[in-house]
Protein backbone atom coordinates (compact mmCIF):
# COMPACT_ATOMS: atom_id res chain seq x y z
CA UNK A 1 0.00 0.00 0.00
CA UNK A 2 1.60 3.45 -0.69
CA UNK A 3 1.83 6.50 1.74
CA UNK A 4 -0.87 8.80 1.48
CA UNK A 5 -0.39 12.37 0.29
CA UNK A 6 -1.20 15.36 2.82
CA UNK A 7 -4.07 16.28 0.65
CA UNK A 8 -5.20 12.42 0.96
CA UNK A 9 -4.80 12.09 4.67
CA UNK A 10 -6.18 15.82 5.22
CA UNK A 11 -9.37 15.14 3.14
CA UNK A 12 -9.84 11.55 5.31
CA UNK A 13 -9.38 13.84 8.20
CA UNK A 14 -12.26 16.43 6.94
CA UNK A 15 -14.45 13.55 5.79
CA UNK A 16 -14.74 12.07 8.78
CA UNK A 17 -15.85 15.14 10.20
CA UNK A 18 -18.86 15.19 7.78
CA UNK A 19 -22.21 13.08 9.39
CA UNK A 20 -23.42 10.54 7.35
CA UNK A 21 -26.24 8.05 8.09
CA UNK A 22 -25.38 4.45 8.35
CA UNK A 23 -26.88 2.35 6.17
CA UNK A 24 -26.76 -1.34 5.14
CA UNK A 25 -26.78 -1.90 1.15
CA UNK A 26 -27.96 -5.30 0.24
CA UNK A 27 -28.99 -7.02 -3.07
CA UNK A 28 -30.19 -10.72 -3.62
CA UNK A 29 -30.42 -12.30 -7.67
CA UNK A 30 -28.19 -14.89 -9.59
CA UNK A 31 -24.85 -13.58 -7.56
CA UNK A 32 -26.81 -14.53 -3.93
CA UNK A 33 -27.68 -12.35 -0.87
CA UNK A 34 -24.87 -9.66 0.04
CA UNK A 35 -24.70 -6.55 1.90
CA UNK A 36 -22.45 -4.19 3.14
CA UNK A 37 -22.48 -1.31 5.37
CA UNK A 38 -22.50 2.82 3.66
CA UNK A 39 -22.79 6.41 4.64
CA UNK A 40 -22.08 7.43 0.55
CA UNK A 41 -25.72 7.52 0.03
CA UNK A 42 -28.24 10.68 -1.39
CA UNK A 43 -30.97 11.36 -3.11
CA UNK A 44 -30.89 12.48 -6.66
CA UNK A 45 -33.94 13.51 -7.83
CA UNK A 46 -37.56 12.43 -7.12
CA UNK A 47 -38.64 12.24 -10.86
CA UNK A 48 -38.46 9.32 -11.07
CA UNK A 49 -37.14 8.69 -7.28
CA UNK A 50 -33.42 7.67 -7.77
CA UNK A 51 -30.91 8.13 -4.95
CA UNK A 52 -26.86 7.26 -5.75
CA UNK A 53 -24.76 4.66 -3.43
CA UNK A 54 -21.12 4.41 -3.68
CA UNK A 55 -19.34 1.22 -3.05
CA UNK A 56 -15.71 0.76 -3.12
CA UNK A 57 -14.30 -1.32 -6.21
CA UNK A 58 -12.54 -3.70 -3.61
CA UNK A 59 -15.39 -4.59 -1.51
CA UNK A 60 -16.45 -8.63 -1.69
CA UNK A 61 -19.66 -7.88 -3.03
CA UNK A 62 -19.18 -5.23 -5.27
CA UNK A 63 -19.33 -6.98 -8.67
CA UNK A 64 -22.33 -8.81 -6.52
CA UNK A 65 -24.15 -5.82 -6.68
CA UNK A 66 -23.41 -5.54 -10.02
CA UNK A 67 -24.43 -8.43 -10.91
CA UNK A 68 -27.85 -8.66 -9.52
CA UNK A 69 -28.99 -5.09 -10.58
CA UNK A 70 -30.87 -4.49 -7.89
CA UNK A 71 -29.97 -3.73 -3.62
CA UNK A 72 -31.82 -1.80 -1.01
CA UNK A 73 -31.20 1.37 1.03
CA UNK A 74 -31.09 0.14 4.57
CA UNK A 75 -31.30 3.23 6.63
CA UNK A 76 -30.42 2.26 10.28
CA UNK A 77 -31.55 3.37 13.31
CA UNK A 78 -29.80 3.87 16.94
CA UNK A 79 -30.58 0.30 17.97
CA UNK A 80 -29.06 -1.40 14.79
CA UNK A 81 -25.50 -0.54 15.74
CA UNK A 82 -24.57 -4.04 16.76
CA UNK A 83 -26.03 -5.55 13.56
CA UNK A 84 -24.18 -2.50 11.78
CA UNK A 85 -20.56 -3.94 13.12
CA UNK A 86 -22.18 -7.67 11.81
CA UNK A 87 -22.04 -5.93 8.67
CA UNK A 88 -19.12 -3.50 8.25
CA UNK A 89 -16.40 -6.55 7.41
CA UNK A 90 -16.86 -9.83 5.11
CA UNK A 91 -15.99 -13.24 7.60
CA UNK A 92 -16.14 -16.36 5.57
CA UNK A 93 -18.76 -18.57 6.19
CA UNK A 94 -21.13 -16.42 8.51
CA UNK A 95 -24.70 -15.77 7.66
CA UNK A 96 -24.58 -11.95 8.34
CA UNK A 97 -28.41 -12.42 7.21
CA UNK A 98 -29.05 -14.55 10.16
CA UNK A 99 -28.91 -10.72 12.13
CA UNK A 100 -32.10 -9.08 11.90
CA UNK A 101 -35.23 -9.75 10.21
CA UNK A 102 -35.29 -9.13 6.55
CA UNK A 103 -38.56 -9.23 3.92
CA UNK A 104 -38.42 -8.26 0.35
CA UNK A 105 -40.46 -6.49 -2.26
CA UNK A 106 -40.50 -5.55 -5.58
CA UNK A 107 -36.89 -6.47 -6.50
CA UNK A 108 -35.75 -8.90 -4.24
CA UNK A 109 -33.17 -7.08 -2.73
CA UNK A 110 -33.53 -7.55 1.82
CA UNK A 111 -35.41 -4.93 3.42
CA UNK A 112 -34.57 -4.97 7.21
CA UNK A 113 -38.00 -5.16 8.77
CA UNK A 114 -37.73 -2.64 11.49
CA UNK A 115 -35.18 -0.39 9.49
CA UNK A 116 -36.00 3.64 9.94
CA UNK A 117 -37.03 3.53 6.26
CA UNK A 118 -35.59 1.17 3.11
CA UNK A 119 -35.39 1.79 -0.38
CA UNK A 120 -35.90 -0.94 -2.86
CA UNK A 121 -34.15 -0.60 -6.04
CA UNK A 122 -33.07 -0.98 -9.31
CA UNK A 123 -29.28 0.11 -10.38
CA UNK A 124 -29.87 1.63 -13.51
CA UNK A 125 -26.34 3.34 -13.96
CA UNK A 126 -22.89 2.81 -12.64
CA UNK A 127 -20.05 5.38 -12.95
CA UNK A 128 -16.45 4.77 -11.95
CA UNK A 129 -14.48 7.26 -10.10
CA UNK A 130 -11.12 6.57 -8.71
CA UNK A 131 -11.67 3.68 -6.10
CA UNK A 132 -15.52 3.85 -6.15
CA UNK A 133 -18.34 3.03 -8.17
CA UNK A 134 -21.09 5.50 -7.52
CA UNK A 135 -24.44 3.63 -8.34
CA UNK A 136 -27.67 5.25 -9.51
CA UNK A 137 -30.46 3.60 -8.16
CA UNK A 138 -34.15 4.23 -9.43
CA UNK A 139 -36.20 3.72 -6.19
CA UNK A 140 -39.09 0.76 -7.21
CA UNK A 141 -40.64 0.90 -3.56
CA UNK A 142 -40.50 2.96 -0.16
CA UNK A 143 -41.01 1.05 3.22
CA UNK A 144 -41.36 3.82 6.16
CA UNK A 145 -40.74 2.40 9.80
CA UNK A 146 -44.39 2.69 11.59
CA UNK A 147 -42.58 5.08 14.15
CA UNK A 148 -39.45 7.37 13.47
CA UNK A 149 -36.74 5.78 15.97
CA UNK A 150 -33.26 7.63 16.86
CA UNK A 151 -30.91 8.08 13.90
CA UNK A 152 -27.62 5.90 13.80
CA UNK A 153 -25.00 8.57 12.26
CA UNK A 154 -21.09 8.03 11.61
CA UNK A 155 -18.99 11.05 12.32
CA UNK A 156 -15.59 11.50 13.81
CA UNK A 157 -14.89 7.32 13.02
CA UNK A 158 -17.37 6.45 15.65
CA UNK A 159 -20.79 5.35 15.90
CA UNK A 160 -23.88 8.61 16.83
CA UNK A 161 -27.36 8.67 18.30
CA UNK A 162 -29.82 10.91 16.85
CA UNK A 163 -32.58 12.01 18.88
CA UNK A 164 -35.44 13.08 17.56
CA UNK A 165 -37.67 16.15 18.78
CA UNK A 166 -40.51 14.72 18.84
CA UNK A 167 -39.08 11.73 21.37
Amino acid sequence: MTELTETQRDFREGMSRLGAAVNLITTDGPAGRHGLVASAVCSVTDQPPTLLVCINKSAYAHDKFVENGVLAVNVLAAEHQDLSGHFARYVAGVDRFSYGDWLTEATGAPLLSDANVAFDCRITGRQEEGTHSVFFCQVEAVRLSDETRHGLVWFSRDYHHLVTGSQ
